[in-house]
């Protein structure tokens, strides 16, 4: 391997200015070229970032290329498990943006494809890097809250400049549902805490005077593999600020966000305290972690070693969100997931 990977970015939007910023920053790995849909967006994105790398005419020009040895796929939800099946059959490494798919055939496919190449991946679930989960989840680790019992995550994120009805994202056949495109960041979050879900109940609403062809509220009661239970919801109408929950009771304390309440830590505690850090309530991309995930994918390319979370975390995700629109569709049936 190398002194430096190459990494290449295949669709240039607004996400992959934060991927391309982070693989400029890793000083293991340097931006060898990109390709979009349209030549112009990849130049624009170039010149921006002032790069020296290529622009690919084609996606497939950019896997034939012996330079590349990860791709970022940052392209709308339906080309996702395509263009990651593409990247593993060329043999790249893989960072691979949420959801990992939008169909369960497509997650077989990808699923396959992955083990097969034998290639590293990681999911872009980024709010796994935000410092607030990072600090509740060592403190789950050490005992602060015992054995939890219920969580609730919530993605609500209303329509405006980047969620609106011209856009792709609105489109059943392009984005997959609120849960998928948006409700995912969310599951994945309770099973970052929580572990595998067992089954999922979902009931949803919509509102025409958006314009989406789906539903714009999923709400979802879930039980965990462990016993525990919990609440998901994927809200794309809310008229407030953009809002990432994550609440969390345990045994021995609770954590509402970064406010904590602990038995185990403070016996004689008598209110929430709060834990001064970033939070996850932004939906800008630029708040995001993305150094840290990248960081972490070329630590483990070097190590040999699987993401957290990797593609196979990824459809087990999407399995949960597809369950989810499954069971809201049929009036609140439990539904399991198929992975």
């Amino acid at each position: 391997m190398s002194e430096t990977l190459g990494a290449a970015i295949n669709a240039c939007g607004a996400v992959a200015y934060e991927h391309a910023n982070a693989y400029m920053t890793n000083p293991q790995t340097r931006v060898v070229g990109v390709t979009s849909r349209t030549r112009s967006s990849a130049e624009r994105l170039v010149a921006e970032l002032g790069l020296d790398c290529r622009v690919y005419p084609t996606y497939e020009a950019l896997l034939d290329d012996d330079d590349v040895d990860i791709v970022s796929v940052t392209t709308p939800n339906f080309l996702h498990a395509p263009d990651a099946i593409a990247a593993a059959n060329a043999g790249k490494h893989i960072c691979l943006e949420k959801p990992a798919g939008i169909h369960e055939e497509e997650l077989d496919e990808l699923s396959e494809a992955v083990e097969r190449a034998g290639v590293t991946s990681v999911m872009s679930f980024v709010l796994r890097w935000n410092e607030q989960v990072l600090n509740v989840k060592r403190l789950v680790e050490r005992g602060a809250l015992g054995e939890l019992f219920f969580c609730e995550t919530d993605y609500w994120h209303g329509v405006g400049s980047v969620i609106r009805a011209d856009r792709w994202i609105a489109k059943r056949e392009l984005a997959g549902s609120a849960m998928l495109t948006g409700g995912c960041h969310a599951v994945d979050m309770a099973r970052n805490f929580m572990g595998e879900v067992e089954t999922v109940s979902a009931h949803s609403h919509n509102n025409p005077s958006l314009g989406f062809e789906y539903d714009t509220a999923t709400v979802c009661s879930v039980k965990f593999e462990s016993g525990a239970v919990g609440r998901i919801s994927a809200i794309l109408e809310i008229v407030s600020p953009y809002r990432f929950n994550v609440n969390l009771m345990g045994s021995e304390g609770t954590a509402l966000g970064n406010r904590i309440f602990s038995r185990a830590l403070a016996p004689e505690q008598e209110d929430y305290f709060e834990v001064p850090c970033v939070t996850p309530d932004s939906g800008d991309v630029a708040h995001h972690p993305f150094q840290q995930e990248i960081d972490h994918l070329v630590e483990c390319i070097r190590a040999g070693t699987d993401c957290v979370p990797n593609i196979a975390d990824g459809i087990r995700t999407s399995s949960v969100c597809l369950a989810a629109d499954r069971s809201a569709a049929a009036g609140g049936r439990p539904e399991r997931p198929r992975y």
